[in-house]
């Protein structure tokens, strides 16, 4: 009896001295709890951001909300021009980097000089598909300055607005990516409004932005257009580190694609785009009929192949011995 009034107490004093925890996730909680969107889950999707670029006015009657999709893969850029409905995304238009090989471009498909022109490259297509192509030209002077103009009480971030078609006019969509300053999505954002599409923004988030200072360097961010950067990094390695040079730009090297040269290489490729944005015409698939595949072993033809395979072990262990 003793001892068990002795136990009964040190219980006692051990549950005083513990603190009261309150439950939070109880039985309550687990009956309202919801699931989020699969691709939340997954991280692919910014739905926050979707709904302000896909959401439209109710007295627009149906008019869809167009999105410059910029999206970077391991190898290349790819720039899609898309509009939502009920029953997902439709591509209006679309181009990669892919193709700049098309125009004589043939190496560094993911920089920012790429990016640049594979806006640019939609924007032409895009714009020769609705047939806006000779009315709204771009800026054919590359020169990393922002165009704006006010028309009829509104901003529009082309060179001059036509009194009877209005630019096309198309919001940047970046997904899960971070907006940094001189992020190679602005190259194809500037691209796109180089190329005659009416995309909101501004140069805060260009190369040769100083937030301190808020001063905006355009010739900065042309040198950057133009690959100036690749250029620099190229001669810088030449000279001190002539290994990794051949290393990091041994498809230039193949190329004979020299760092002085990478201007005019771009340049060309500009003025190739304009000429003839049009995309290639699809090959017809072919399907290999000279491959076959090898009939799948029965069971006795297995056995049979591992019998002999042991027997062949035997036969080896014995020679040794």
């Amino acid at each position: 009896k003793d001892r068990s009034e002795c136990k009964y107490f040190y219980l006692s004093f051990q549950l005083a001295k513990m603190a009261f925890v309150r439950v939070q996730k109880n039985k309550a909680y687990f009956s309202r709890y919801q699931v989020k969107f699969r691709r939340r889950r997954e991280g692919k999707t910014d739905y926050r951001q979707r709904k302000r670029l896909c959401a439209q006015d109710k007295n627009k009657y149906q008019s869809p909300k167009y999105r410059l999709v910029v999206r970077f893969t391991n190898k290349q850029v790819i720039c899609q021009i898309a509009y939502s409905l009920i029953d997902g995304d439709r591509i209006l238009c679309q181009a990669s980097s892919n193709e700049l090989p098309r125009y004589g471009l043939t190496v560094g498909l993911k920089n920012y000089s790429a990016a640049y022109c594979t806006g640019l490259l939609v924007a032409r297509r895009l714009l020769q598909k609705v047939g806006l192509d000779d009315v709204y030209e771009g800026n054919t002077e590359v020169d990393g300055e922002v165009v704006t103009v006010d028309y009829d009480g509104a901003t529009y971030y082309v060179d001059d607005v036509d009194e009877d078609k209005r630019p096309f006019r198309a919001l940047l969509d970046v997904g899960c990516k971070a907006t940094t300053t001189g992020c190679r999505i602005f190259g194809a954002l500037k691209g796109a409004a180089d190329g005659g599409l009416d995309i909101p923004h501004n140069e805060k988030r260009f190369p040769g932005y100083d937030r301190d200072a808020k001063e905006y360097d355009a010739d900065m961010h042309r040198e950057r257009i133009f690959g100036g950067h690749v250029g620099e990094y190229m001669e810088y390695l030449e000279e001190e580190d002539n290994q990794k040079y051949q290393e990091c730009f041994a498809s230039y090297i193949e190329n004979e694609i020299e760092a002085d040269a990478l201007e005019d290489l771009y340049a060309e490729v500009h003025e190739k785009i304009r000429a003839d944005p049009s995309p290639s015409p699809k090959k017809d698939f072919k399907a290999n009929k000279e491959y076959k595949r090898k009939a799948k072993l029965t069971l006795e033809e297995r056995k049979a192949r591992v019998q002999a395979k042991k027997d062949a072990r035997a036969a080896e262990s014995d020679d040794e011995e």
